[in-house]
C-alpha cells in the first residue's frame, strides 16, 4: 500500500462503509473532491484520501422549476454547461481557486458547498449557502443524512443545510446537493469610473449601491493592479466598476443612469457584455495575485466602509497590494512575505470587526498561523460541541478549519 492510501467510492453507502470503518479503527480521512482547494486551510494530517471525484452525476434537473440535484463530486464545468444549455447559471459565481493556488485537477460541486465559495454577484444573489435547498452526507459515525429538499419552499432542516455550507469536510461527506439556479442575464454591461482613489471608490459604490439600478457587481482595482484585469482592458490609473444585468432595454435605461451620476465623479466608460465577462472573472478569480507565487494572500470580509482604512493603515506597516469587491466589504490582500495575521487581525477588530482568511500560503505557515478567523471562546466551545455530534471520533478533515478539531 502507498504511503497515502486513495479510495475513490462510487456511491454513498461506499462512502458510508469507509467513514465506517476508519471510525473503527481510528483511522483519521482528508477528504477531498477535485483537490483544487488542497491548499487552503490547514494541512491536514492523514494517511488516507476519502475522494468524491467519482460520486458524479446530474440527479434531478427541471429547468422550470429553476431547481438542480447533482452527486457531489460532479465537476462545476459540467453543471455550467448543462446549465448553459437551458439559459440558466449559479447565481453566486463562485471562484476558481486552481490560479491563485497553482492547483490541477477539477473544481466539483460539493466542494463549491462545502467552502461556502462566493463571487462577485454575492451583494446582490447571496453566499452559497443561501443557494443551498437540500444535502445528503455521511457524517463521522458513517451514518447516511438528508436534510431540505428539492423545492424551495421546502425549508425542513434548513439550519443544518447551511451549517454544511463552509464546513470544509470537518462535519460530514457530502453525497447529494440539491441548490437553486436563476435565468443568464440576456445583457451584462459594467461602467468603469476612473482616477478614484480608494477612499472615493467606498463612496461612489456606496452612492451606486443606493440607486434603484440593481447593482449586481462593485469592484475598485487600485492602479497597482489595473493592468492585470481583463487583459489590460482598463488603461491608466485606478477604476470603479459596476455590472449590470437583466433584460437589453433595462440595462439600457439603468445603465444611462448610473453612467450620469458617476459621471460627477470621474470619467465614465461602459464595457460591453464579452468584456464585462472578461473582467468579472477575473475578479471573481482574483488574477492579480494569481502570480505563480506563495506569497500570501488574505480573503477580508469588513464592513463596506472601512475596507480602504484597513489597506490604508496596513501600508504603513508593511508591504501590501489590495483590491475591492462586494462594494470594499471584502478586501483581497497580498503580503510581500510574511502574513502579518496577527497585525490584519489587530486592524479588523479596531475597525468594527470582520473576519480574516489566509487563503494562500505555503504549507509550514498553514501550519502556524490560524488560518480561518479564530472564535471567541464561547463560540469555539459550540463548535467543538457541533464537531463532536457530527464527527465523534474526530476522523473527517482534522485540523483542517481548527488547531486541534
Amino acid at each position: 500500500m502507498s504511503a497515502v492510501d486513495i479510495q475513490y467510492p462510487e456511491t454513498e453507502d461506499e462512502i458510508a462503509r469507509i467513514v465506517t470503518e476508519a471510525k473503527t479503527v481510528n483511522r483519521l480521512i482528508e477528504v477531498r473532491g477535485g483537490g483544487t482547494k488542497q491548499g487552503l486551510g490547514r494541512p491536514v494530517q492523514s494517511a488516507s484520501i476519502l475522494s468524491v471525484a467519482k460520486l458524479t452525476g446530474i440527479t434531478n434537473y427541471d429547468p422550470s422549476e429553476l431547481v438542480m440535484a447533482t452527486r457531489a463530486g460532479t465537476p462545476l464545468a459540467e453543471i455550467e454547461a448543462a446549465l448553459a444549455v437551458n439559459n440558466q447559471m449559479l447565481t453566486f459565481e463562485p471562484m476558481d481557486h486552481r490560479p491563485l493556488l497553482g492547483a490541477m485537477g477539477e473544481p466539483t460541486i460539493g466542494g463549491v458547498f462545502a467552502g461556502n465559495i462566493s463571487g462577485p454577484r454575492r451583494i446582490q444573489a447571496g453566499a452559497a449557502r443561501d443557494n443551498l435547498l437540500g444535502v445528503r452526507f455521511v457524517n463521522g459515525s458513517g451514518e447516511i443524512v438528508k436534510s431540505g429538499g428539492r423545492v424551495m419552499k421546502n425549508v425542513t432542516g434548513l439550519d443544518l443545510v447551511k451549517l454544511m455550507a463552509g464546513s470544509w469536510g470537518t462535519l460530514g461527506v457530502l453525497s447529494e446537493v440539491i441548490f437553486k439556479v436563476l435565468p443568464r442575464p440576456e445583457t451584462a454591461v459594467t461602467i468603469a469610473v476612473a482616477g478614484l482613489n480608494d477612499a472615493e471608490a467606498a463612496e461612489a459604490m456606496a452612492a451606486a449601491l443606493t440607486m434603484s439600478v440593481e447593482v449586481s457587481g462593485a469592484a475598485h482595482l487600485p492602479e497597482s493592479v489595473i493592468h492585470k484585469f481583463a487583459g489590460g482592458s482598463l488603461k491608466g490609473g485606478p477604476a470603479t466598476i459596476l455590472r449590470l444585468e437583466g433584460l437589453t432595454p433595462s440595462v439600457e435605461v439603468r445603465s444611462e443612469r448610473l453612467v450620469a451620476e458617476m459621471g460627477r465623479r470621474g470619467t465614465v466608460s461602459v464595457l460591453d457584455t464579452p468584456q464585462s465577462a472578461d473582467l468579472w472573472r477575473d475578479v471573481r478569480d482574483v488574477a492579480p495575485f494569481a502570480d505563480g507565487t506563495m506569497k500570501p494572500v488574505w480573503r477580508v470580509s469588513v464592513a463596506p466602509s472601512v475596507g480602504h482604512q484597513l489597506v490604508a493603515a496596513l501600508r504603513l506597516k508593511t508591504g501590501v497590494d489590495a483590491f475591492y469587491d462586494w462594494q470594499g466589504g471584502l478586501v483581497w490582500l497580498r503580503m510581500e512575505a510574511d502574513p502579518e495575521a496577527d497585525l490584519v487581525r489587530q486592524y479588523i477588530k479596531v475597525l468594527g470587526g470582520g473576519h480574516a482568511t489566509l487563503v494562500r500560503a505555503d504549507s509550514a505557515t498553514r501550519t502556524a498561523v490560524p488560518v480561518f478567523e479564530p472564535q471567541p471562546k464561547p463560540l469555539e466551545a459550540l463548535v467543538r460541541r457541533i464537531k463532536d455530534q457530527f464527527d465523534p471520533a474526530g476522523v473527517l478533515n482534522p485540523g483542517r478549519m481548527t488547531a486541534g478539531m
